[in-house]
């Protein structure tokens, strides 16, 4: 979960400043922890706890206001009745990477992975977003190989992973859909080698960077095990105490 976390951080700087190259500073001034961030806690909380998912994501949001909500769903987050606005913004996504570490079997991941986004994201292409990320979660922690991956998911729902980067990279735009976010993320970690290469990639694409690197960030953790000790310790100490004791206890449990 640590490496969606890092990815929202070093992405958080190139939301609103686009770059369209691999070569920038992780950590520059101002980066800190998002929307990306608090939900995808807000997620973990849920998993540790049992607790309603709206539950969860209306508690954490509410203590975290200004982590950068988009404007609907901040009126959700402090609207007393949970009514799902048929989004298919790219927000189910980007909390879905929990689930992949902590449910071991599909037809339940995927269920629950629905769940979790309905609350808000009832459109059908928010839940599938929800569901992709997490699932290339799972099989990226279960060590399948990308090729599986990339014809899982691709497969499954219906997205193209036989692009490029490269061939992305030329024309591609902010957006904050699901559908215009999730396979961009998966192939930025596609044709990565390491975590921070996973990263990277996605941020140079230029679009919803600090998302696009929360997403590409999660499964690049699942897959490769590891976060460079460099990256870990500079994003555990953007950490408030609530969030940091989220994440760890999330690691003890999972085993991460």
């Amino acid at each position: 979960m640590l490496g969606a976390i890092a990815g929202d951080v070093i992405g958080s700087v190139y939301e609103y400043h686009q770059i369209k190259t691999t070569e920038f500073p992780l950590f520059p001034k101002h980066c800190r922890f998002t929307d990306d961030t608090v939900m995808t806690i807000a997620i973990a909380y849920s998993l540790l706890e049992n607790v309603d998912y709206a539950a969860s994501m209306k508690l954490f949001g509410r203590k975290y206001p200004n982590a950068g909500y988009g404007s609907h769903f901040i009126r959700w987050l402090f609207e007393e009745d949970v009514r799902p606005y048929n989004s298919w913004g790219n927000g189910s996504a980007m909390r879905a990477s929990p689930l992949g570490f902590a449910i071991d079997d599909i037809d339940t991941l995927l269920a629950e992975a629905k769940r979790s986004a309905e609350v808000s994201h009832n459109h059908p292409e928010g839940i599938k977003g929800a569901q992709a990320t997490a699932l290339a979660v799972f099989l990226a922690h279960k060590s399948e190989s990308k090729e599986y991956i990339r014809t899982e998911i691709g497969g499954r729902f219906n997205y193209d992973l036989n692009r490029g980067l490269a061939e992305i990279r030329q024309t591609y735009e902010f957006d904050e859909s699901c559908q215009g976010t999730v396979p961009e993320a998966i192939i930025a970690f596609l044709e990565s080698g390491t975590y921070e290469e996973a990263v990277r990639n996605a941020v140079s694409l230029g679009g919803d960077s600090d998302t696009l690197a929360c997403i590409a960030g999660g499964i690049a953790q699942a897959y490769y095990k590891t976060i460079p000790a460099e990256i870990a310790t500079k994003v555990v100490d953007l950490l408030p105490e609530d969030l940091l004791d989220v994440v760890n206890r999330f690691n003890r449990e999972y085993g991460l």
